[in-house]
């Protein structure tokens, strides 16, 4: 199985702290919808022998594009691709761009699972951020938009400077409210070239507090747990069945395809990228050109990216598959490089069922692990 993503690259306003390519200008949006299309034509011949199983309409601010526009980017999915019978397709839109009419317009199309992208449920810290919606409207689109889809899942961001446990707390409970199935929740980060960087250089805005972040991390996890999620992947919490199919792919190594400007591709031996300037990619699919860079993955590279994606989720590593895949030479690294972190109970190693074959020993994270996932697995690297 195999997914695709549609990256739509246009937003109303930006977002202090996204570093993610986008446009405030939505001028080039009718000659971008045309060119999404072509792409895909272009490049169906890189699916031959797939089956897309997710479609992802990723950004930016894809829910600024029309019903009508979307529809039209599905449809060309189906022209040019074998897709299975019920594909997860999913929307990322803001809360703003969810009136009441618009969300019944959307229950009538092929998606079948929205995005929100509520970040918060209070107005001051959503001003910080600089986010075009209110809380009022976040409240009003999942109230409405609960009666229409069944699959939604709502995007969360804590570690804010100055935000309480007890505001952080509200936040989870008035996410509960709505009775959604899963919930996507990310650390305030400080990426390079963005406004919050340079507030926070400039004493505008209070540095982020990586303790804060962690008490958000482990209230979280309790919260969620309590409720019945299931915390799949480390900034991921799904009931069971509601897992995202698309993202799942990805952590999981299967052939995925980024349409649209900085999109990336995969297809288990390489990777590639879309150029990240709209005029530029525009102009180059109208000239029958793909504007994109391919990099031919290495054994380490691939190593590399399934320890780093395996110990984020709940399936963790799997040392016999590092031994089929990757040799006896990469099994005893890692075994080797793991000690440390099994001694200090950040790491585990369990024994499970976790690809439907024999039982097979299994690297993990411990809850205590969690936290420090990304710099545990660079220290399990084969530099």
């Amino acid at each position: 199985m195999a997914g695709i993503y549609i990256h739509i690259p246009f937003c109303k306003q930006a977002c202090f702290y996204c570093d993610f390519h986008f446009s405030t200008s939505i001028k080039k949006k009718d000659d971008l919808v045309q060119c999404l299309i072509k792409e895909l034509e272009l490049r169906k011949e890189e699916f031959i022998g797939e089956t897309v199983e997710t479609i992802y309409f990723g950004g930016g601010t894809p829910s600024l594009l029309s019903n009508e526009e979307l529809c039209r980017i599905i449809e060309s999915i189906y022209l040019d691709f074998k897709v299975a019978d019920t594909p997860e397709i999913t929307l990322e839109a803001n809360p703003d761009d969810l009136t009441s009419y618009r969300i019944k317009q959307l229950e009538n199309t092929p998606i079948n699972r929205l995005s929100i992208g509520v970040q918060s449920f209070f107005d001051d810290d959503l001003k910080q951020m600089n986010r075009a919606h209110n809380a009022k409207e976040s409240k009003h689109c999942l109230a409405e938009a609960s009666y229409f889809f069944e699959n939604i899942t709502i995007d969360l961001i804590y570690g804010i400077p100055n935000m309480s446990q007890d505001k952080w707390e509200a936040n989870l409970d008035q996410a509960f409210s709505f009775y959604v199935n899963h919930i996507s929740s990310y650390a305030l980060t400080l990426e390079p070239k963005t406004a919050l960087e340079a507030f926070v250089k400039k004493g505008i805005y209070p540095p982020l507090d990586d303790n804060l972040a962690l008490q958000h991390f482990k209230t979280l996890i309790e919260k969620t747990q309590e409720r019945g999620f299931v915390h799949y992947e480390i900034s991921n919490f799904g009931k069971p069945n509601y897992f995202s199919k698309h993202n799942t792919s990805y952590w999981q190594g299967k052939a995925y395809l980024g349409i649209g400007p900085s999109a990336h591709s995969f297809n288990r031996n390489n990777r590639s990228w879309n150029i990240s300037n709209n005029s530029k990619y525009i102009q180059s699919i109208k000239n029958n050109t793909l504007p994109k860079t391919t990099e031919l993955l290495s054994k380490k590279d691939r190593y590399n990216e399934y320890v780093m994606t395996g110990l984020r989720t709940i399936w963790g590593v799997s040392f016999s598959k590092v031994e089929q895949e990757f040799g006896l030479e990469y099994l005893q690294h890692l075994k080797a490089s793991s000690k440390v972190f099994l001694s200090q109970s950040l790491l585990e190693v369990n024994s499970t069922m976790g690809d439907n074959s024999l039982d097979n020993d299994y690297l993990k994270t411990t809850e205590k692990g969690k936290f420090l996932v990304d710099g545990i697995a660079s220290d399990l690297f084969m530099i």
